[in-house]
């Protein structure tokens, strides 16, 4: 009788073990948050601005698309996108699991079996969009030149590249008419989240940001919010 309610524990052990999953990733989760990296970086008083945008799920990087003579247009051409408006000076960056980004225009159209296959991982593709005016973003960053080269240079290293040197479009209509999905570098899923990639870059490039953010709430605390401007140099 006793050995038989030993076996009959095992279950229930098991059962505990996977419920416990979701609060072990949460807490350190919380925990990569709260440790920065990079710590003795300080904004700088002049420099470039760049946004950190988000929808309170996913994070975007929004970068001018010309600043100190690096020029995002021959990497993502208007020509990519539907109709880019004339006057978008401003381009935002996202990389997230393939699957999700191009089945889910809406977080309405989540399925539980896209779901899983964005924790359990699939292939990395870039989002790119055209932007007229960056003050929708919810946190600015100042960079230096230098810092700005970096990041840029980080932001580049996503997309995979053909022969000649650019990104590779994906035959996709996009969310819209100012925007496009390229083939990207790696792979994402539970650790390499979509906010994970935006913190890396930043990291990358020499500013302050969470050790692991896979969520943007992680993020958001260490910059300060977005100011009514739109010009590259603040």
């Amino acid at each position: 009788m006793i050995r038989r309610r030993r076996k009959l524990r095992w279950p229930a052990r098991i059962a505990l073990a996977i419920l416990a999953i979701p609060g072990f990733y949460l807490l350190a989760a919380l925990i990569g948050a709260l440790i920065p990296v990079n710590n003795s970086w300080r904004e700088p008083k002049q420099g470039i601005t760049i946004y950190l945008a988000n929808n309170g799920v996913h994070a975007d990087l929004v970068l001018p698309a010309v600043v100190e003579g690096l020029d995002w247009r021959p990497l993502v051409p208007r020509s990519d996108m539907a109709n880019v408006p004339a006057d978008a000076r401003w381009i935002a960056f996202g990389a997230g699991e393939r699957q999700v980004y191009l089945e889910t225009p809406t977080w309405g159209d989540l399925s539980i079996k896209t779901a899983a296959k964005a924790l359990t991982g699939g292939e990395q593709v870039m989002h790119v969009e055209w932007v007229e005016d960056p003050r929708f973003a919810a946190r600015a960053i100042r960079l230096t030149p230098e810092q700005y080269r970096r990041l840029w240079a980080a932001i580049r290293e996503g997309f995979a590249l053909d022969a000649n040197g650019r990104p590779i479009r994906i035959d996709h209509p996009g969310y819209g008419p100012r925007d496009a999905f390229y083939r990207g570098s790696g792979k994402a899923n539970a650790i390499h989240t979509c906010n994970q990639w935006a913190a890396s870059r930043l990291r990358l490039a020499g500013v302050q940001a969470p050790l692991w953010s896979p969520f943007v709430q992680g993020m958001v605390a260490y910059y300060r919010p977005a100011q009514p401007q739109s010009s590259p140099r603040p």
